[in-house]
């Protein structure tokens, strides 16, 4: 596994709205542990691709430390309540502001292997998926936040 470099907001590749990753292979598994790495050593919650430079729909997330998500190709099928809080993120280093994001989401992806799972996840995982999956379209918290970014 190796570190990767963490790109700051005016990458371009942020902006972008991702390729859905097609080819399930040694490769992707080998990205995915880089990341879920890359993640850790920056004390994340989350990382997406294009966070570290590569284009495809995939994302990983760790709120908890232990329980680790890869969301391959990840789409949002339902949403449920409401919860606001303050968000930061690993490519906007320093900055933190309030969003409001669901407080319960439905999730279909794919894993490492191309197998479909579904999750349903709350709280602190909802808002770590929904900002995760939004930088796969080229959103970025910033983007949502309620008032001013604070510093």
């Amino acid at each position: 596994m190796a570190l990767r470099n963490i790109l700051k907001e005016n990458e371009p590749v942020l902006r972008e709205k991702c390729f859905e990753v097609t080819l399930f292979n040694e490769r992707l598994g080998v990205t995915l542990d880089d990341m879920i790495e890359t993640m850790f050593a920056a004390d994340g919650v989350g990382l997406a691709a294009p966070q570290v430079g590569i284009p495809k729909r995939m994302c990983v997330v760790s709120v908890d430390g232990k329980t680790i998500y890869e969301l391959i190709n990840p789409v949002i099928t339902k949403t449920a309540g409401t919860q606001k809080g303050i968000e930061g993120c690993l490519s906007i280093p320093g900055k933190h502001g309030m969003v409001e994001r669901p407080k319960t989401v439905w999730v279909e992806a794919k894993d490492r292997y191309g197998n479909t799972k579904e999750y349903k996840v709350s709280d602190l995982t909802a808002v770590a998926f929904c900002h995760e999956i939004d930088h796969l379209d080229g959103v970025l918290y910033v983007d949502k936040v309620i008032g001013d970014l604070k510093e």
